[in-house]
Parts: C-alpha cells; structure tokens; sequence
C-alpha cells in the first residue's frame, strides 16, 4: 500500500519528494523517501494534538479545522511526493466534479469507474518505470484517496437515491444528503492524519470529527442495538450534546511504542529472513518441505512488521486528534479503534483464515463490504475480489495470493462445517481444534502471502512447484470430497444466515 521499505536505498530515481534532508541517509542508513515519510508522519503526531487542544471546536469554527487538516496535508503530500502530488488533486478533483454534474442515481459508478482506471494507470507506470521496487510513491495515498472518493459517492448515492428501508444499518448510518462544499470535500481528502497510509475514515464519520459531535455520538450505551442507534443518529440536528472527552495520550504513545518496536524488528531482522532468498537455485532444490515452510513463515511475519510500524503510527496521529473515539467497553475504558487498520493479536493468533484476515487492513475489508459486497447480488464474492486486486495493482504475486486465498477460504469453511462438530463434544477437544487450527492457519498464511511480499509471477510459481502445491491439493480436497467422505450436519437457522452474510476472506495487503 505504498509504505516504503526500511531496508532498501532509493536507486531507482523515480522518487519525486523533496531531497532537503538527504544528507541524513548515510548516518542514519534509510533512503530520503523513508526519512521524508518517518519526518512527516512524526510531525504529525505533534501536528494533532495541537489540533486537538489549539483548534478545538469549542474554540474556532468547523471551517477553520478544515483548513488547518488540509493545508497541513497538502504540505505533508508535497513534501514527501513532489509533482506526483498532482495526482491526488487530478483525481480528487474529477471525482468532485462527477459527484457535482451527474445525477446521484449514477454519479457513484462513474466515480468509482473512473477512480480505479486512474488508480490502475498509476499502478501501471509504477510497474514499468521502478518494477519490485519500494521506493515511497504516490500510488499509495492514491489508493487512500480511492477509497475516500468511492465510499463518499456512494454514501451520497445511499441518501439522494435509495429509500431508507432498502439501506442496511451502516449505510444508514453513514449516508450523506447533500454534496458536501468544495472546502468539506478536500479537506476530508487531504487531511493530514491520514492522508499518507490511511486509515481511511468515512465523510459522515470525519464531519463528526469536525464538528465535534464525535465523542457524544460514540459514548451511546454498548447495549443500545446499532438500528436503534441509527435511528438516533438520523434524528439528531446540529446540536451536539455534551459529553466528556476522554484522554488519548496514553493510546497514543502505547501505539508509537509498538509502531517503532515493529520497525525496529523489521529492520534488525529482515536481513536474515529476506523473502528473495526463495529465488535461490540452492534454496528451492535443497531445502526440504518442512524447511520452506518454516522460512517462509518467520519471512512474511517479518515482513508484516513495516505495516504494522505504518498503521499504528498513522492510527497514533488520528488518535493524538481525537479521530478514532469508538465509545466505551462494558468497564468504562474509552475506546479508539473506529478507524484502526489491523488488530495484531487478532490477526496473529487468529484460529482461522477468516479471524486472521478480517483483522488485516480491515478498512479495506469495510470498503469493499460498503462498495461492492452489499450492493451486488449473485456474483458478490467474485466481484468483491476483482475490485480487490484492481485495487492493489497488476503485479502478478498478488493475485496468486488472491486465487489461493479465495480457494483456500472455500476450503475451511467445508473443514469447519464437516470436520468441527466433531471436536465440540467437550472442552478438551474443542482446545485441541483451537490449537491445530491456529498452527493451520498461520501455515497456510505464509504459504499465501509469500508471493504478495515477492511479488513476482516464475519465482513465486517455481516455489509453490518444489513445495507440491500441497495447499492447494488439501484445498481441492477438502471442498470436492471431504462433504462427500464426512457430510456435515445440516446447519440451523442462525448458521445459515451468517454464511450469508460473511465476506469472504478480506483480499487486502
């Protein structure tokens, strides 16, 4: 998603940013891209609690929050982008443009249509001018960007075109009825706390953040049922009532601890698990199955650490705002994980594939649910994933991992329906499953995602070959014959409507 590597100078000369602070790249060992992201990314967390406490909306006015997050955004994607920032701007301004001219009724087709051509053409030029690189560039702030100008679109779509009783809750929740003005509208997409690697954060959502409704909105009682909270929430007018604005210091800096712990792990441990090992001729012919799969599983977990590093920073600077209140827990402790990208623990001791995934970039996982799941019918889980891998680019690793991912989703739920009933006799057994389905799961993880982390289509091939596609066979398996050889018990009501409610696994990075 455009977080620049940690491990790699930028030779390439396709980095556009400014080269001010360059003569840091010999002492400090990081290419000036990486330098220009660690400096704006930190000055933003300074740059938001003063946001905070300066500009609070008890103090100036909305249009002053909005210009201030714009133009210190604006700064921030110039700064580290150069000319590339043109991009943004091009973009965001046609879809504005669309949003402004079309009728709503299609005016979210068009958008999203238009922004993923364009997107795709940014992908395009980046594979051809600085192919496998990691050289900071704007195609990721131009995915954020993507998922800011589609899900406004749409949310516009839901409150001009559709009848209330035909929108889920969330679309409720999130829909907008006018076409927000221009300095609401580049604001939202130039904001400064999210404008480099996210998280996204939807219009309704950010106005709230705003206007300062944010913190009474989210204090709603946990056991108020979301329809009636939605009901709510549309009733309300412009008078926002007073609520207690708890403290984000202590989430904050718990959030850049982990942030430059896992850069630090990156970093130290990178070199002696680097994922382009399994190109080597001595690798791929002499190292036995088990061997494989052990390096490419601490490869691609080490891997994971710089988007663990870019999210939780980026999460930190939201927070360090007041961007991300979510309420209370049942005990009183505020919550801030509205707009978080990844739950770590959730995703790395995940005890299937779909726990792992849904707590990965799980802002994508809500943006395709809003843009593309909900609003299809048949082919919902095909289209889901195309707009997926669109969305990442055309570099061929990624879609192996998406094919296998979406064959090896089929896969575990046919496990779980057959094979699960079986080990929930007693609380021994049902330990037991939970542990074999957590060492499955990771396996299956690294077997995955290493091709997403190549990126590369023979290399990637030639490695699954020597490895015997063994997960792909189990998967074939386990969704043509296991039914046949072990048929599950037929499920009840509750089981048949959460099958059809679940994405399928997230195809996100």
């Amino acid at each position: 998603m455009g977080i620049p590597s940690m491990n790699r100078v930028d030779d390439s000369g396709y980095y556009d940013g400014s080269r001010v602070f360059s003569w840091l790249s010999e002492p400090l060992g990081l290419s000036v891209d990486q330098i220009n992201f660690l400096l704006s990314q930190f000055t933003a967390v300074g740059a938001a609690f003063a946001f905070r406490y300066h500009l609070h909306n008890s103090k100036v006015a909305p249009e002053t929050r909005h210009g201030a997050a714009l133009l210190l955004g604006l700064i921030m994607v110039v700064f580290c982008f150069g000319r590339q920032a043109l991009h943004l701007a091009c973009l965001s301004s046609i879809s504005y443009a669309i949003l402004m001219t079309a009728s709503p009724k299609i005016s979210q087709r068009l958008v999203l249509i238009t922004s993923m051509l364009y997107l795709s053409l940014v992908h395009i030029k980046r594979q051809y001018y600085s192919y496998n690189s990691y050289t900071l560039d704007i195609s990721g702030p131009l995915m954020v960007l993507t998922q800011k100008v589609t899900s406004l679109a749409f949310s516009l779509h839901d409150g001009l075109a559709r009848k209330p009783e035909d929108l889920t809750p969330f679309q409720k929740q999130q829909l907008i009825r006018k076409v927000p003005n221009p300095l609401e509208y580049y604001s939202y997409v130039f904001h400064f706390h999210a404008v480099m690697v996210g998280p996204t954060v939807l219009f309704a959502d950010y106005t709230d953040f705003i206007n300062g409704k944010h913190f009474s909105k989210r204090s709603v009682e946990e056991k108020t049922s979301k329809e009636a909270e939605t009901e709510t929430l549309e009733d309300e007018s412009n008078c926002v009532v007073a609520a207690p604005e708890p403290s984000a210091v202590t989430i904050v800096f718990q959030k850049l601890f982990f942030s430059l712990l896992c850069a630090g792990l990156f970093v130290k441990l990178t070199p002696m698990f680097l994922v382009t090992r399994v190109k080597d001729d001595d690798f791929v012919e002499n190292t036995s199955l088990v061997g494989k799969t052990v390096f490419i599983l601490l490869s691609t977990t080490i891997a994971r650490m710089k988007y663990y590093h870019a999210w939780l920073l980026a999460d930190a600077i939201c927070n360090a705002s007041g961007l991300g209140f979510n309420g209370y827990t049942a005990s009183g402790k505020a919550k801030w994980d509205l707009i978080s990208n990844v739950d770590i623990l959730k995703f790395e001791f995940g005890l299937s594939l779909r726990d792992s995934i849904d707590n990965w970039n799980k802002f994508t996982n809500r943006w395709l649910r809003f843009v593309v799941y909900e609003r299809t019918g048949r082919f919902q889980t095909v289209l889901t994933y195309c707009l997926s891998a669109m969305w990442h680019g055309f570099y061929p690793g990624y879609y192996i991992t998406f094919l296998g991912g979406a064959l090896c989703t089929l896969a575990s739920r046919a496990v779980r329906r057959s094979v699960r009933p079986f080990f929930l006799k007693n609380r021994a057994t049902h330990r037991f499953y939970d542990v074999l389905t957590f060492i499955t799961t990771r396996i299956v993880m690294a077997y995955l995602t290493f091709s997403f982390v190549l990126l590369e289509l023979w290399p990637s091939i030639r490695l699954l070959a020597h490895m015997y596609f063994w997960i792909h066979l189990l998967s074939l398996a386990a969704i043509f014959l296991l039914p046949k050889l072990l048929p599950p018990p037929k499920p009840n009501k509750e089981q048949l409507e959460q099958q059809r409610t679940s994405v399928i696994g997230n195809p996100s990075s």
